[in-house]
């Protein structure tokens, strides 16, 4: 049986939900990997509110357009810092790394195969610098990142 969401089914049992959740608290970045967007997204949105409370920083939420074309570090960045739950704006490549290496937060990225090269670069450095940061991502394949788990749909 899947679990029943707001408004839709969460494409996760009870028990996957489980080890999602504990996934999320010790790992460093998750990707939910999976062909439809809508399911992969309910998914993500929905650990994250469950386990928001257990980052001191809370959430970011950057949901990426899957009509924009691909996004590098500069629309990576803006999207970030314009995302609901940050606490302040986060402006430019060194500011934001900085501002994230200071928090304990988790960053939703949904929509993670529209990043680019630049920016899955630029991640993987802030994730070396920042222990407090944890990465929650929601595309059709999984970013690549050492020590990634991944859950596919």
């Amino acid at each position: 049986m899947r679990e029943k969401g707001s408004t839709a089914m969460l494409p996760a049992t009870s028990a996957e939900m489980s080890r999602l959740l504990t996934a999320v608290r010790r790992g460093r970045v998750l990707t939910v990997a999976g062909a439809f967007r809508e399911p992969r997204s309910l998914l993500v949105r929905e650990i994250a509110r469950r386990i928001a409370s257990n980052f001191y920083d809370g959430v970011a939420l950057v949901a990426m357009d899957p009509l924009h074309g691909g996004y590098g570090v500069r629309e990576l960045t803006a999207e970030l810092g314009s995302a609901p739950g940050m606490a302040e704006p986060a402006c430019g490549r060194t500011d934001t790394a900085s501002w994230l290496a200071e928090r304990d937060i988790l960053l939703v990225l949904d929509g993670a195969e529209q990043l680019g090269p630049d920016a899955l670069a630029w991640l993987r450095k802030v994730l070396a610098v920042a222990p407090g940061l944890r990465i929650l991502a929601a595309g059709r394949s999984p970013l690549a990142f050492e020590q990634e788990r991944i859950h596919r749909l």
